[in-house]
């Protein structure tokens, strides 16, 4: 119980912050020579109608109802929410992957980000799977997954395991927009810090 809080606390503050780094346009985590790849193409669609929604909520929420202390209650919980659906959106396009000098860091928005030192990469290969759970973070069976809508597109094998969350992982899942740029990006990276 606890745990769960402290997710939905880090995850909510998460939120804000990404709100800000937009705001600023700032990716989080880019430092030079860094590379950075999108994974929010497929579901940006589906936040903005949902953003468009809450949107269209507020002036109607004004106009229907008649009780003043109603009316801000509900008005103050449409206006958070539809910062909270900007603030998802805006998380996917600040916390994009990133290949730097360093490794492989797998994120999605502010809550997950899965580092894989360049040494531990054995191969990389575009791969599309599918996943039952819609959660953004799956480990089982030595594998983690980062999906988006339950699919991932590139399979990283590791030569070592890398620790993710308390679990070993031996291959790491990801979804990115367009594997087809990602793929040789990491083969390049791989064969400078791994040479042989």
């Amino acid at each position: 119980m606890i745990g769960a809080a402290r997710w939905l606390i880090r995850f909510e503050v998460g939120i804000w912050k990404s709100l800000f780094l937009w705001a600023t346009r700032r990716t989080a985590g880019m430092r030079p020579g860094a590379e950075a790849f999108a994974y929010h193409r497929q579901i940006a669609p589906i936040i903005g109608a949902f953003i468009f929604v809450s949107a269209i909520e507020l002036p109607v929420v004004h106009l229907l109802i008649p009780w003043d202390t109603v009316r801000l209650v509900v008005l103050f919980l449409s206006v958070w929410g539809l910062l909270w659906m900007i603030g998802l959106l805006a998380s996917m396009k600040v916390f994009p992957h990133l290949l730097d000098a360093d490794g492989l860091r797998v994120r999605y928005g502010a809550h997950v980000d899965v580092f894989v030192p360049w040494h531990a990469v054995a191969t990389v290969a575009a791969k599309r799977r599918s996943v039952e759970s819609g959660r953004s973070l799956q480990v089982e069976d030595g594998v983690a997954s980062v999906p988006v809508m339950k699919q991932t597109r590139v399979d990283v094998a590791l030569r070592e395991p890398v620790r993710v969350g308390e679990d070993e992982v031996r291959e790491v899942r990801l979804y990115v927009d367009s594997p087809k740029t990602f793929v040789p990006a990491v083969r390049e990276r791989l064969a400078e810090h791994v040479p042989g």
